[in-house]
């Protein structure tokens, strides 16, 4: 690491790795930006482990775990290789990250990178995301190299004498985030004439900041209370409304914005109830919001 073309130095100080002789999991796909990861965070000090997960989606996949251990070996850094099993079929890129992070636990470090934010907010956008959606992939302890560019964590392997590994997947225009990667964003960096990475995690920055405000206010309002929704402003009760259905929601997942609309419209007395998803509906009586689960138990906010 001490190639004179690369200077970890200066990419440490964007990283946000924690102190030095911390142990941390370190997710390791043997991609550029988890290799990147796995040596910064043994530059920075910390005492990582590299867990490689193998979906077992291709041929040939359970191979590149050899390329996460010959560099975990390299730099003295122990490894393992977990296989999940993903069948294929709809939502195929969804579930394989939620089987990467069910098999990671969560506090495994990840290479996420400037690009890979600019990626999800533009997505996010393309689906109408409000703030909460804008800001995802925001700063984390989980993920340290965020700071850096995919080109950087490109050049540190090319200096270290990696081959990383190539997933074919990243260019199948299937996917719509890799159409966002290799079309939309070459696209606005011609239209603009400047490289617009840094100006969409700006964005995601700001939205950061409104969620956050927007949460705030909205944890002050009692969301079963018709009265209070109504008397809020708008953003606040919508976000207390989402905050409201997100908890209860066994998978975490927030409500698109029709879903809150309508529970706005049940609070305002304008229809009486309203399906909310997975079998779930909120009803109103005499003044109290109640969300019912399925089989008709209740439950507060």
């Amino acid at each position: 690491m001490t190639d004179p073309a690369v200077d970890v130095r200066g990419l440490l100080e964007r990283c946000t790795f924690p102190e030095a002789g911390t142990r941390i999991d370190c997710a390791v796909s043997g991609g550029a930006d988890s290799l990147a990861l796995l040596v910064l965070a043994v530059a920075a000090g910390c005492v990582p482990t590299a867990v490689h997960v193998d979906h077992g989606l291709r041929s040939g996949s359970a191979a590149e775990a050899d390329v996460v251990a010959a560099v975990a070996e390299r730099f003295g850094v122990p490894w393992r290789s977990v296989r999940v099993d993903v069948e294929p079929g709809p939502n195929l890129e969804a579930r394989a990250r939620a089987a990467r992070h069910a098999a990671l636990g969560p506090a495994a470090r990840t290479g996420h990178t400037a690009d890979d934010r600019a990626e999800t907010v533009l997505l996010n956008l393309l689906r109408g995301a409000g703030p909460d959606g804008l800001a995802a992939l925001g700063p984390s302890p989980r993920r340290p190299i965020l700071g850096l560019r995919r080109s950087e964590t490109t050049e540190l392997c090319a200096a270290l004498g990696f081959v990383p590994v190539r997933d074919p997947s990243n260019d199948d225009p299937r996917f719509r985030r890799n159409r966002i990667r290799h079309e939309v964003l070459p696209l606005l960096c011609e239209v603009a004439g400047r490289d617009v990475v840094p100006l969409i995690v700006r964005t995601g920055e700001h939205a950061g900041t409104v969620a956050e405000l927007l949460g705030e206010l909205a944890g002050e309002v009692d969301v079963t209370s018709a009265a209070a929704l109504r008397t809020a402003p708008r953003p606040v009760a919508a976000t207390a409304v989402r905050q409201w259905l997100r908890r209860s929601d066994e998978e975490g997942q927030p409500p698109d914005a029709a879903t809150v609309e309508r529970v706005l419209r049940v609070a305002s007395g304008d229809i009486r109830a309203t399906e909310v998803g997975r079998g779930r509906r909120v009803g109103r009586s005499a003044g109290v919001l109640r969300l019912e689960e399925p089989g008709g138990a209740h439950r507060s906010g």
